[in-house]
Formats: C-alpha cells, structure tokens, sequence
C-alpha cells in the first residue's frame, strides 16, 4: 500500500511538472542560475587554494649553519624538525651543494668567481630549509630552533642565523592576507547561497500558487499532507535534476575556452580541473538543485497546508 502511495506521488509529480509547462520551465532557470553561481564559487575557490598554496610554497623558513657544524649534527636537527606537527618537509643542503650553487647563481659575475677562487676554502655552511603546514607555525619552529638544548656543543652553537627573524613582518603579512582571503571567500559564498535560495523558493512558490485551488479540493476531500505535499516535493526534485544536467553542460565548453585562455593569467587550468573533478561537482550540483527544490517545494505547500 506504500509503495503503492509512493508510486503515485511520484507519478503526480511529473504530471504537474508537464501540466505547469512554461512555469515549469522558468523554476528549472532560477535553479540552473543558483547552481551556475554555485559552479562559479567552487571554481573561484580553486582558485583562491591554488593562488594561496603558490603563496605558501614560496615561503620557508631557512637555518644556515657554521662551517665547522658537523654533518651528523644537522642531520639530528633535520629528524628532530620533521618530528614536530607544524613541519611539512625539511630538505638538507650540503656545504659543497651550497657552494656549487652559489658558483652557479653568480657564473657570469666575474669578479665574485675570482674573489672566491681566491679564498681557496668554501666559505659557505650547510644550511636547511624548512617548509611548515601553515604559514601561522613558522614562528613556533622558530621558538624550537632557539630553545633546544641539544644544538649546543660546549657554549657555541653550530647555527649560524636562522632567516625567519629577517623575514618575520613578511610572513605576518602574508598569514594576515592569507586569513583574510579565506573569510572573504567564506562570507561571499554564504551570501551568493542564501541569495540563490531566497530566489528560488520565491520562484518555486509562484508555481505552487497556480496549484492554491486543488490543494484546497485535495484537503476538502481528506487527503494527507503528505499526499499533497510530495507530488509538489518531486516537482521540486525534477526542476533541481533538470538544472544540474543542464548547467554542467553549460559549463563543459565554457570552462575548455576558458582553460586555453586563462592558464598563464590563473596558474591553473580550469578545463583540467573541472574535468578531474567533475564527479565531485556533479555529485554537489545534484544534491543542491534536489535539495533546494524539495526544501523550498516543501515551505511553499505548507503555507497552504496550514490555511
């Protein structure tokens, strides 16, 4: 008997789904230019990571050694900074490593290359290069670095300077800049979507007001508002499948022209990361689309329902 129910309520939504015509039509609109939008900011929030991560990449933390530090030595402070939470990677470069691209930074500067020839010793230490899960940890490895007992030999230290104090007001910044992205992106998200949805349930409503008159026949004669509400319910679904179908394939040729264009401005490929992802924005598209016509289907009924 259930099931039965279910069948017809399903049935009736599509029957009011090909009855409402061109009504039907302009809800399906209002839904593909909700998830068009919402298209867009998961985009531009790929965006956003990819810039900042570019931004975060570039960032480091460098520990410059003394001359006389001995191998193993830093080679113990590299496994103790991979240890620590805030640690992404640490890479190790060796003096003669140092002094070899050093030699190459400098190979048409003539007179640096004589005057180092000259010193006949390498001048340069080994150094490390440490790269933290957030730009806000660099300054809790840096605390690390000047509180560890165990880089002490005798009364001197085998670090040289650690260049996180140089860079210190730049790194605030940026983590500053950084924070304030992501909060911006957040708020603009979140206003686009209730926007969207006022839109849309308003949109909706007007479909359902055309129906005011049988919703009172339907209750007159005893039916329960879940058999008035889910033919409308399922109308909403379609209009929410409808758009989905209908905005990802806007969206394919619209991001491949886009890809070609925009990759050396971005950084990135739109094409590609919308077709990597593609399964996952679908997935987003159809349960928004569904869930927002099946929502604001089920507020506007009720308006009725409760007369």
């Amino acid at each position: 008997m259930a099931l039965i129910a279910f069948k017809r309520i399903i049935k009736n939504g599509f029957l009011n789904f090909k009855r409402s015509g061109l009504v039907s039509w302009a809800a399906v609109l209002v839904v593909t230019v909700t998830l068009c939008v919402i298209t867009i900011i998961i985009l531009l929030q790929a965006v956003l990571h990819f810039s900042l991560n570019q931004i975060k990449d570039k960032v480091d933390v460098a520990i410059y050694f003394t001359t006389s530090a001995p191998e193993d030595k830093i080679l113990t402070l590299k496994s103790s900074l991979e240890r620590l939470p805030e640690v992404a990677t640490v890479s190790y470069t060796s003096a003669d490593e140092a002094l070899k691209n050093f030699r190459d930074r400098h190979s048409s500067d003539y007179p640096t290359i004589q005057a180092l020839d000259e010193i006949g010793t390498n001048p340069l230490g080994a150094y490390l290069n440490v790269k933290a899960k957030e730009v806000s940890q660099y300054e809790s490895i840096a605390n690390f670095l000047k509180s560890d007992d165990a880089l002490v030999i005798g009364s001197a230290s085998i670090i040289d300077k650690v260049n996180y104090y140089q860079n210190k007001s730049v790194i605030d910044k940026l983590n500053a800049i950084i924070s304030g992205a992501q909060k911006l992106g957040f708020l603009v998200t979140l206003l686009f979507v209730i926007l969207s949805i006022i839109i849309t349930l308003n949109t909706i409503r007007l479909t359902i007001f055309i129906s005011k008159e049988e919703i009172g026949v339907m209750r007159l004669v005893g039916a329960s508002k879940m058999h008035v509400r889910g033919p409308f319910m399922i109308e909403g679904a379609i209009y929410g499948m409808v758009a989905t179908f209908i905005t990802v394939i806007l969206f394919w040729p619209a991001m491949a022209w886009f890809g070609a264009k925009m990759t050396d401005f971005l950084g990135i490929n739109m094409y590609d990361y919308y077709i990597s992802n593609f399964f996952q924005i679908f997935t987003i598209l159809l349960l928004s689309g569904v869930g927002l016509g099946i929502i604001s289907s089920f507020l506007a009924v009720r308006k009725y329902l409760n007369k």
